[in-house]
């Protein structure tokens, strides 16, 4: 198939004007019998007079390339029925159907007038490389652009003029201009997106770019050399070669790239938790390394900062579970926006967990208790009612080198323990030393360190000025 697709492609951009060279027109072929016999003639080798061959049989190929062309765009439209949410394999479908039609109006040169087979049919097959351009533009959730417009337009607009609509080298040049600008815009669509993520972007692009390259030097040689029709003919076909090659490799790689993105997609889906949108347990402790490496390179303590909504089971049993879901989901919503890079994720159930690279235990200490404040300022609304619900944080700290993630998360659900006992809404850390130490049969109630809250701070400093001027 890829064969026959290549060649296929060699005989498209031979003639991409009409079927018939300017030497043999129409206007010799005043006979239903007069033209069958050029038709049949035309598969065989023709040489000029300077004994140049060339060998193209123009309506045979154009068969071919039009029945892969429908093929392809009827598998593209059924994927497409299959998402309908992807746009991108619409346009690509409807690229190659608008390419079949073009090029099989194309192939009915002397059938149809020349308005239709000769100007018509091309800017339908130019049009069909628009709508690759929007396809790719489409991929990225991006909006069309007017310059993906600008092949078809191109094409219409110099192929009236009198001496390129007369002259067929003419019009071979400008329809390899018009099909670089496409080419060109295929290259501007692909780099639109993600680049540094998806690295086959650079080789897709690559090759849109030689491609646009190719067809630009071709025009440019016809321009400068005026071959006759039988070398322009064979010029296009090797220059239709090298294209037809870089095709099948630009296809290849947006193949390549579609199943990169499911990939990271599907990956994505099983380190995220479908309720909050967080990490789920998997994906968090994924990221664990990572903050290590950092804390060690940036000489800081790597802290593992555990929550756990107060009295949650009250909450589904009085407001039931789907305002219990919603409180699960501001909670997270509102939680990520204090954790560093967003390492944060859902433990399971109503327990919460983050890892982050602190200086110290204050600003462990610091992220937590803005976590914890905002929280419990804002009552939940689940569009029903209005839920107070709190939360208790447990805190472990360790240095770079000493950290162990299942040391660390142990000593943090016992803070947590701890914060619960000391009545909850509150915040306990375990420093580096308490972190360190195996952890007992029985919890202790008391272990670590009790953070005072802002109200407690408040108090404090309140108490301070009234002793300071009683004195």
């Amino acid at each position: 198939m890829k064969e026959g697709l290549l060649y296929s492609a060699v005989l498209i951009h031979v003639y991409p004007t009409e079927s018939l060279p300017a030497d043999i027109g129409l206007k010799q072929c005043r006979s239903a019998a007069t033209l069958r016999k050029w038709r049949a003639s035309s598969a065989r080798m023709r040489i000029d007079r300077q004994g140049v061959a060339a060998v193209f049989n123009i309506a045979t190929g154009l068969a071919i390339w039009c029945s892969e062309a429908m093929t392809l765009a009827l598998v593209l439209f059924v994927a497409w029925r299959h998402n309908i949410r992807n746009e991108a394999y619409l346009y690509w479908g409807l690229g190659f159907l608008l390419t079949g039609i073009g090029f099989a109006m194309v192939a009915l040169r002397g059938e149809i007038p020349s308005l239709l087979s000769v100007e018509a049919g091309n800017a339908i097959a130019l049009l069909g490389q628009s709508a690759w351009v929007a396809g790719f533009l489409a991929l990225d959730r991006k909006r069309i652009e007017w310059w993906a417009l600008l092949p078809p337009a191109i094409w219409l607009a110099g192929v009236f003029l009198p001496w390129v609509n007369s002259d067929y080298s003419n019009r071979v040049v400008l329809y390899n201009l018009a099909s670089a600008t496409g080419a060109t815009a295929l290259a501007m669509a692909v780099a639109a997106g993600d680049m540094r993520r998806e690295r086959t972007r650079i080789k897709l692009m690559g090759v849109f770019v030689l491609q646009g390259c190719l067809c630009f030097g071709s025009a440019l040689t016809m321009t400068l050399t005026m071959p006759s029709d039988v070398e322009a003919t064979n010029l296009g076909g090797a220059s239709a070669m090298a294209t037809a090659f870089l095709l099948t490799i630009a296809f290849a790689f947006t193949c390549r790239l579609i199943m990169e993105r499911s990939e990271r997609h599907l990956r994505a889906l099983t380190l995220t938790d479908s309720l909050t949108g967080v990490l789920n347990r998997r994906g968090l402790l994924g990221y664990f390394d990572g903050i290590q490496e950092r804390a060690h390179n940036e000489q800081r303590q790597v802290a593992v900062i555990l929550f756990d909504l107060d009295h949650f089971k009250r909450v589904n049993d009085h407001f039931g579970h789907q305002s219990g879901d919603a409180v699960l989901t501001a909670f997270a919503r509102m939680a990520r926006q204090y954790i560093p890079n967003n390492i944060f994720g859902r433990m399971g159930g109503e327990e919460f967990a983050a890892f982050a690279a602190v200086a110290d235990q204050t600003e462990a200490e610091a992220i937590a208790e803005a976590i914890r404040t905002e929280f419990c300022r804002l009552p939940v609304s689940t569009g029903e009612a209005i839920v107070p619900v709190t939360v208790s944080i447990g805190i472990a700290l360790a240095s770079s080198i000493e950290a162990n993630i299942d040391k660390l998360i142990s000593a943090a659900d016992r803070a947590l323990y701890a914060a619960k006992a000391a009545g909850r809404n509150c915040t306990v850390t375990f420093g580096e030393a308490e972190a360190a130490t195996p952890a007992p049969a029985t919890p202790s109630s008391t272990a670590g360190e009790l953070v005072p809250t802002v109200d407690d701070q408040v108090e404090a400093l309140r108490r301070m000025g009234t002793l300071s001027r009683a004195g």
